[in-house]
């Protein structure tokens, strides 16, 4: 007797599903924690390219064989990604129509399930209510953060998916701290008060690194001095990613990304050359450049024909094609990619391995998904390079890269605002003035820019100082082979920065001085100083620099910092 007669009509008959794909440990580990537990809803908390897709789909699989569930609904941020969903389950053997809309409101039954967005939810909630209600649904909710993105979405998420017989939420990134609660997360008070985000299971970029799941990258700094006229005729000049005003700071940034400059074509032409080097031992290795707006896009785009001979893909967010684009680009051998915001999350484009950070936004939130674009792995020994401003909080937020945050929600229980909230509030302010002197086109005119090689970041060290592009010193990293273990990588960079091997007959260098460490350190006495004497932090500063020499902390060597700390030890040993 044929399968499909031992079905009621509630389980129509489907096409088998080919040979399941081998999963990962961790894959594996979370598919057999969910189906030993049974839970109505769970949280996966994976890395960018650690395959929450393939891990998704393999338990959605399980639960329809099982008949737990009938139908799937996917939920994605973009019309882009919920077709990527609907093409990786068809592999799989569930198909997913991702046409299905709130004006047509029916499918063909050849589908087991739809794949929408949550702008789609939130326009027509009772429609997918009604769906989840008539069959047991399992609903699939892809960077289930956006749910939190506003109260309004939140609410269309939660009342449309409550009668769902199974939910599985998904991220990779970060969560944000807001007042604003993830449907279907389960939060529980720590001791500080503050609620957070429990999630059932959890596999870090750390995790992934270690596994050889992902890759590690890389991150060179490009610094150098800006000038800008402000909207009151004044002239200003600075140094990009100096100890200085935070609106300094932010003009400064902004000087640099303008492409009527020399920063950006300078960092375009030095990360085209990285890209060169990746291709010796990556041939479809491809880059993506992330600029703030379309008007710099398009600029980015004009400026890396002129360097390269060829034409990037431009991808905009009120492109219609902007999905069919991003797919033929991953599939296709081209070098370079600027978009805005339309490959910041989830898209899966595997082949990217240079990426430069054009980019104002400066949250944890938007620095973790521009990066997780580039470290998908897909053979051992590959390296992401990322080039971005060196600015202070850029740096500390690829230094942070293997730090894993829950979802915090708000004040503590005593209506007081954490040390973490303050923090998260202060860069989302920063963020705001980035975004309101990009809009306020009277306030500012970038007038002058040049770009120096500042350092490396690479697996919690620092390499390298500030030397110009161009240069032989700068050719030293831009051409480290594209295909190197983390150990490897280590011994060029140290190489690069001008540690030598000594000679049989010569006494062992020193190991490496550790130049985050020491500012961290020199930090903390300044600020111990200041408290005793009174005075601003921003003043020992000045007069360290003014005794001892040399630029502003971001750009000191390890000498200067030295230098520094040994000086002021003096002085508070002196107030003794």
């Amino acid at each position: 007797m044929p399968l499909a007669s031992n079905l009621s009509p509630a389980y129509p008959a489907r096409a088998p599903r080919g040979a399941a794909e081998k999963l990962r440990a961790w894959q594996q580990a979370a598919v057999d924690e969910y189906l030993a537990r049974q839970p109505r809803d769970f949280l996966t908390v994976a890395t960018p390219g650690a395959g929450k897709t393939t891990y998704a789909l393999r338990l959605a699989s399980e639960l329809l064989d099982r008949r737990v569930v009938e139908r799937i609904v996917v939920v994605a941020p973009t019309e882009h990604l919920k077709t990527q969903w609907a093409e990786a389950a068809k592999k799989v053997g569930i198909p997913l129509d991702p046409e299905f809309s709130g004006a047509r409101g029916t499918t063909s039954s050849d589908f087991l399930g739809i794949a929408v967005t949550y702008a789609g939810v939130a326009a027509n909630t009772l429609l997918y209510r009604r769906r989840v209600e008539d069959r047991k649904t399992l609903v699939i909710l892809d960077e289930v953060h956006h749910a939190g993105d506003s109260m309004s979405w939140g609410e269309s998420v939660r009342e449309a998916f409550e009668p769902a017989a199974r939910r599985l939420a998904l991220t990779g990134t970060p969560f944000r701290s807001d007042v604003n609660p993830i449907p279907f997360v389960t939060y529980a008070p720590g001791r500080d008060g503050i609620s957070r985000s429990f999630a059932d299971t959890t596999y870090g970029y750390g995790d992934a690194l270690r596994d050889h799941v992902v890759r590690p990258v890389m991150f060179l700094a490009y610094s150098g001095r800006m000038r800008w006229r402000t909207k009151a005729g004044d002239e200003v000049a600075a140094v990009l990613g100096a100890d200085q005003a935070k609106d300094v700071t932010q003009q400064a940034w902004r000087t640099a990304l303008d492409p009527q400059g020399e920063w950006i074509p300078q960092v375009l032409r030095a990360a085209d050359r990285r890209l060169t080097e990746v291709r010796k031992h990556v041939p479809d290795a491809g880059g993506l450049v992330i600029a703030s707006d379309q008007t710099k896009a398009r600029a980015y785009s004009k400026l890396l024909h002129g360097i390269t001979g060829h034409k990037p893909t431009v991808v905009l967010s009120d492109d219609p094609k902007a999905g069919e684009k991003i797919t033929a680009f991953g599939e296709s051998n081209d070098r370079w990619m600027v978009a805005v915001r339309m490959v910041s999350e989830g898209v899966d484009v595997p082949r990217l391995m240079v990426g430069v950070y054009a980019t104002s936004t400066s949250t944890p939130l938007f620095f973790a998904q521009a990066v997780g674009r580039f470290v998908r792995a897909r053979k051992r020994g590959e390296t992401a390079s990322v080039f971005l401003p060196s600015v202070p909080l850029l740096l500390r937020l690829a230094g942070e890269l293997e730090e894993e945050r829950d979802h915090a929600l708000g004040k503590r229980l005593d209506g007081t605002w954490s040390e973490e909230d303050i923090l998260v509030a202060q860069a989302l302010a920063e963020r705001s003035t980035a975004d309101l002197l990009v809009d306020d086109q009277l306030s500012f005119e970038a007038l002058e820019s040049e770009a120096t090689f500042d350092r490396v970041l690479f697996d919690g060290g620092e390499f390298g100082t500030g030397v110009t592009p161009g240069t032989a010193e700068e050719e030293e990293f831009l051409g480290i082979p594209g295909l190197l273990d983390a150990d490897q990588v280590h011994d060029l960079l140290r190489s690069a920065r001008g540690t030598k091997k000594p000679a049989k007959d010569e006494p062992k260098a020193a190991a490496p001085v550790d130049v985050k460490a020491l500012k961290k350190e020199l930090a903390s006495c300044v600020s111990a100083y200041a408290r005793q004497t009174g005075t601003s932090q921003a003043s020992v500063h000045a007069d360290l620099r003014r005794m001892c020499g040399g630029p502003e902390v971001p750009r000191a060597s390890a000498a200067e910092l030295q230098a520094r700390l040994d000086r002021i030890r003096a002085w508070a040993v002196g107030r003794r």
